[in-house]
């Protein structure tokens, strides 16, 4: 079949998949009212409110708005005939709907007049490349795809990137807003960062009184049903008879990543926290982060720490995946292309001060503990905001 063809029935092929769906988005659409106090939160890859979407949640707690979660564990979880109606039921009486990810299911509909389809992406900064800037490589969208199409607007974690994001997301750049990440105002929040070391310390005694590493490395694949990571890449033997006693070595490994039976089972070195589900509460406790193309390198940037990029397939994955920036623009860490080099530079960590602040400055201005403030006083009404 020629391309032309293909890309001329890509978005029937799409909608005839989600043809359930649509049927029932389109009878409520007709048979109710849009609330204007409504607020739809939406996950195909959390079974809890966390992340941007709690934040928010919790900011909007004692307004007039109502705020419902309808979240599952994974893409590949399937929903009940009770559970698509309750959803489409959801979306079409919601003034708004916020997602936080990848979320297939809306972009077939065509989404009734006046709702704000809000994307608060859960990975700040702009690194690897995500959506429409990844046309053309494996995985990428195709031409005429309606992935991502039908979002009314999006944030960013600092206005320098605002064209990463239109990009990104095929937006208009006028729709992204440079209000910051509600999650990060937790590093602005001391009491918080207090509050959950010893936290951490009371249900991880083990860690305290040590040095912490922190391995927390991004997965390799398409997306969630593709995710891995290999371990044919790291020595956990050689980094064990280095380090053991003065430090303990904890994996946390990206939600995607399905191959994580291969990591050392816990012991008085490793400590597997794979399952913690927030990443940033772990990072107050941590001496030195390892990790190569994750975006927690935003988030760890406040915390002014030691961090080392561990690269070996850097090559690799520029050719599959790329990045938005040159690797260099983000490398204020160590970057280092084999186990020796790794091990050499944890002995000797440091910091590029200099660089780091150029990091911050273009990559999370808008970042200041009043992310979460700045979003809901940009979107929401402030006619429903008379209860707090």
């Amino acid at each position: 079949m020629k391309e032309s063809i293909k890309n001329f029935l890509r978005p029937i092929a799409q909608r005839l998949k989600r043809l359930d769906y649509i049927i029932f988005y389109d009878f409520y659409k007709l048979t109710t009212k849009q609330d204007e106090k409504k607020v739809a939160m939406l996950s195909d890859s959390r079974e809890s409110l966390s992340g941007n979407l709690e934040f928010i949640k919790k900011e909007l707690d004692g307004t007039d708005y109502e705020v419902v979660f309808f979240g599952k564990k994974n893409l590949s979880v399937k929903k009940t005939l009770k559970e698509k109606k309750e959803l489409m039921r959801l979306i079409a009486v919601s003034k708004y709907v916020l997602v936080d990810d990848f979320y297939p299911i809306i972009y077939p509909l065509k989404i009734r007049k006046n709702t704000e389809i809000i994307q608060v992406w859960h990975a700040m900064g702009a690194f690897k490349t995500v959506g429409y800037s990844r046309v053309g490589k494996v995985g990428g969208p195709k031409k005429r795809t309606l992935t991502h199409r039908n979002y009314t607007a999006c944030i960013t974690s600092s206005d320098s990137i605002r064209g990463n994001y239109s990009e990104a997301f095929h937006i208009d750049i006028n729709k992204v807003y440079a209000t910051g990440v509600p999650r990060t105002d937790i590093f602005f929040d001391e009491e918080y960062i207090k509050k959950t070391k010893e936290k951490i310390y009371k249900k991880y005694p083990k860690l305290k009184d040590k040095k912490v590493i922190l391995f927390a490395p991004t997965f390799r694949g398409n997306g969630q049903k593709t995710a891995h990571y290999d371990f044919n890449l790291i020595d956990f033997e050689k980094l064990k008879k280095e380090f053991k006693g003065e430090y303990i070595f904890i994996n946390k490994l990206h939600p995607f990543i399905k191959n994580n039976d291969e990591i050392p089972s816990d012991d008085d070195f490793y400590l597997d926290l794979t399952d913690e589900r927030e990443i940033n509460d772990l990072l107050f406790i941590t001496d030195i982060l390892i990790t190569d193309y994750s975006s927690v390198i935003f988030e760890y940037s406040f915390l002014n720490k030691p961090l080392i990029f561990y690269v070996p397939d850097l090559d690799d994955y520029i050719e599959s995946r790329s990045f938005y920036y040159p690797f260099s623009k983000y490398t204020y860490g160590d970057v280092a292309y084999n186990m020796d080099e790794l091990i050499k530079y944890i002995k000797n960590s440091k910091i590029d001060n200099k660089k780091l602040q150029e990091f911050k400055d273009y990559f999370c201005k808008s970042c200041d503990g009043k992310s979460t403030k700045r979003f809901v006083s940009t979107f929401f009404d402030d006619k429903y905001m008379k209860k707090r």
